[in-house]
């Protein structure tokens, strides 16, 4: 029972935290429901790496950085499609 409340609890956190890093950078974003949950995820998780490393290793890396790092996903998401947008098709 504590592991699915687990998943649900990281779910829940990973579409909260990817919602907002999308909804925070003004322009078009086509992603899906499950895209944005793992961009929410990916970022707590990267968040959660640069506060052990660089801050304090017994703090988390708190909501707020959280967001900012799902930000600076969203925008790598999107230089990273108008690249290959921009590249010829063979």
């Amino acid at each position: 029972m504590d592991v699915i409340l687990f998943i649900i609890g990281l779910l829940l956190t990973g579409l909260i935290v990817g919602a907002l890093g999308r909804l925070l950078l003004p322009g078009r974003d086509p992603m899906s429901i499950m895209q944005t949950i793992a961009l929410g995820i990916a970022a707590s998780l990267v968040a959660g790496l640069i506060a052990y490393y660089v801050f304090d290793k017994d703090e988390g890396p708190g909501f707020l950085f959280s967001v900012l790092c799902a930000i600076a996903l969203v925008y790598a998401v999107r230089k990273i499609r108008e690249r290959d947008a921009s590249r010829p098709r063979l």
